[in-house]
C-alpha cells in the first residue's frame, strides 16, 4: 500500500539566497491575503511562492492580475492515485455517516471508508463491476445504512456500516421500463417517512418512490428539458420540509419537488447554463450546509458554488486545475457534522477539506 499523500497549506520557511528574498517579497501582500496561518512543506510553498510572484509580475506589467483559483482555501488535500488500499481512481461520490466516517466510491467500484483527515480505515467492493460502477452514495435516515446506486445494475444496494450487504432490502435489479425497474441509477435518497427516491437516466430519465418496505409507489419526469423533465438527474436531497432537490445535471438546473402532493409538485426551477456566477455547467452534486444555503459541485465549471434556497449566487470558489483550491472535473461533495465541506476533485484523484 503507498503512502497516503495529504497537502496542508504551508507556511513561509527562511529562505537564503537574494532572490527568493526578492520572489518572497513579491508574494507576501497575497500570501498574507489568502492563506493566514497555513503550515506545512517548506520544498512546495518555495515553488508556490516563485510560481506566484513571477506570474504576479508579469500580469503587473500588462496591468492586470489573473487568479487561477478563487476564494476559499483548502486546510487539507489528500489523495494518491492508484489500486491499492486507501488510493483513489476517479472517486465520483461519497456519504458522510453519522460518525463522521467517509464512505467513497470510485471508478474501481470499490468503497472505501476514510476518517475526516483521509486515513484508510476498511473497504470493500461492490458485487459486481464488468457493466460499470456505482454514481450515488447515501445514508439511510436512520443512520443504519448506506445506500447505493449501483448504476449499470439498475438497483439500489443496501450495507451495514462494516460492508455487509443486506440483500433482501435491495430496490431493482431489472433492467426496463416497467414500474420499479431502472435505467442507469443515479442516485438515492430518503425522506423522514423513509421513503426512497432514485434517479436514473438512459432512455427515461425520471425518478422513481418506492415505500420503506422496498415497494413501488410511483413514478415521475420525463427525458427533457421542460419543467419537471429530466436530464441526467445526477443528484438527490432532501430538505427539512420533505422537498426533494435534484441536480438536474444535463439540464444544467436545480428542480425542487413537494413529494407530499400526488403528483408531486414542481415547486422551484433555477439554473442557467454558463460560466458566469450563478450560472451552472453540469451540476453533478448537491449539499446542504448547516446554514441552510445549498452547495453545488460543478462537473462542467470545476467549482463549488452556494446558493440560497430561492437559488441566488452567494459566493463561488475554486476552478480549473490541478493546484491546492483547484478542481478537474468534480463529481461530488459532502459535510462533516464539523462543518467541514469534502470534496471529489475527481480527475485529480484526491479530495479537498474546506473549513466553512
Amino acid at each position: 500500500m503507498g503512502k497516503k499523500r495529504s497537502w496542508h497549506p504551508p507556511t513561509l520557511g527562511n529562505f537564503g539566497t537574494l532572490f527568493e528574498r526578492f520572489a518572497m517579497s513579491s508574494a507576501i501582500a497575497l500570501h498574507r491575503l489568502a492563506t493566514p496561518l497555513l503550515g506545512g512543506n517548506r520544498r512546495r510553498w518555495c515553488r508556490y511562492i516563485f510560481q506566484g510572484a513571477c506570474g504576479w509580475a508579469l500580469a503587473a506589467t500588462a496591468g492586470c492580475v489573473e487568479h487561477g483559483g478563487g476564494g476559499r482555501v483548502p486546510d487539507l488535500v489528500w489523495g494518491r492515485r492508484g489500486l491499492a488500499d486507501g488510493r483513489l481512481l476517479k472517486p465520483r461520490a461519497i456519504a458522510i455517516s453519522p460518525g463522521d466516517e467517509l464512505y467513497i466510491v470510485d471508478m474501481t467500484g470499490r468503497i472505501q471508508v476514510f476518517d475526516t483527515d483521509g486515513n484508510f480505515l476498511r473497504g470493500w467492493r461492490t458485487p459486481e463491476i464488468k457493466q460499470g460502477k456505482p454514481t450515488g452514495l447515501a445514508w439511510s435516515n436512520d443512520g443504519d445504512h448506506l445506500l447505493v446506486a449501483d448504476t449499470h445494475y439498475f438497483r439500489v444496494l443496501v450495507y451495514q456500516p462494516d460492508g455487509t450487504l443486506v440483500e433482501q432490502k435491495t430496490i431493482g435489479g431489472t433492467h426496463g421500463d416497467a414500474p420499479g425497474e431502472f435505467h442507469f441509477v443515479t442516485d438515492v435518497t430518503q425522506d423522514h417517512r423513509g421513503h426512497f427516491f432514485v434517479g436514473q437516466y438512459g432512455q427515461i430519465d425520471q425518478i422513481q418512490e418506492f415505500a420503506p418496505d422496498g415497494q413501488f409507489l410511483r413514478r415521475w419526469g420525463n427525458q427533457g428539458s421542460n419543467p419537471g423533465d429530466f436530464s441526467r438527474p445526477q443528484s438527490l436531497i432532501v430538505d427539512a420540509h420533505g422537498w426533494l432537490w435534484v441536480a438536474d445535471a444535463c439540464n444544467h438546473r436545480i428542480q425542487v419537488f413537494d413529494p407530499s402532493q400526488d403528483p408531486p409538485v414542481l415547486v422551484s426551477l433555477w439554473g442557467a447554463p454558463g460560466a458566469a456566477a450563478g450560472q451552472l455547467q453540469y451540476p453533478y452534486g448537491i449539499e446542504w450546509d448547516h446554514d441552510g444555503t445549498l452547495l453545488v459541485i460543478e462537473y462542467g465549471n470545476h467549482r463549488v458554488q452556494r446558493f440560497d434556497r430561492e437559488g441566488r449566487h452567494l459566493e463561488m470558489w475554486g476552478g480549473p486545475g490541478t493546484e491546492p483550491g483547484q478542481f478537474r472535473s468534480p463529481w461530488a461533495l459532502g459535510l462533516d457534522s464539523q462543518r467541514r465541506l469534502h470534496v471529489l476533485d475527481s480527475m485529480n484523484h484526491r479530495v479537498q477539506r474546506y473549513a466553512l
